[in-house]
């Protein structure tokens, strides 16, 4: 479960350390108690409205930005993860097609053979590299 207090008290102490302060220097400007704001900081503790705006004030930031910072924190939290667009999860896949995605097999090259072959350009010829290009494309899995 999401708090809105400790993710509140996480952007107030990001605001406060990206300045440079203290907790002892915020808290004389807002005019609170050092220990209350640490417990806000925290998340132990509810800020009232009031607090809130007195801790915008000391840090110099809009009220408004702290609460865009806090929705952006809550939304990320809540929605987990990302997928690209047109890919699927591997856990969301049957078993079943996962046996027939394609897989890349690389030919077995021994190290003596490889050794002499480092100083000659990477690229010998187109045809290699589209090759493996297309050997290491990501399969499309229909959502």
């Amino acid at each position: 479960m999401v708090l809105f207090r400790r993710l509140l008290g996480d952007v107030l102490r990001r605001h406060r350390q990206r300045q440079g302060r203290t907790l002892r220097d915020v808290a004389a400007s807002a005019r609170i108690s050092l220990g209350y704001l640490s417990e806000i900081e925290r998340g132990r503790k509810e800020a009232s409205s009031e607090l809130l705006a007195s801790l915008c004030e000391a840090l110099d930031i809009s009220l408004a930005d702290v609460l865009r910072e806090v929705s952006h924190d809550i939304a990320v939290l809540e929605r987990g993860p990302l997928t690209p667009a047109g890919f699927a999860p591997t856990h969301q896949l049957a078993p079943a097609a996962l046996a027939h995605r394609p897989v890349a097999v690389l030919p077995k090259v021994s190290a003596a053979a490889t050794a002499p072959q480092l100083a000659k350009p990477a690229v010998r010829s187109l045809a290699i590299t589209n090759s493996v290009v297309a050997a290491t494309r990501m399969p499309v899995a229909a959502a």
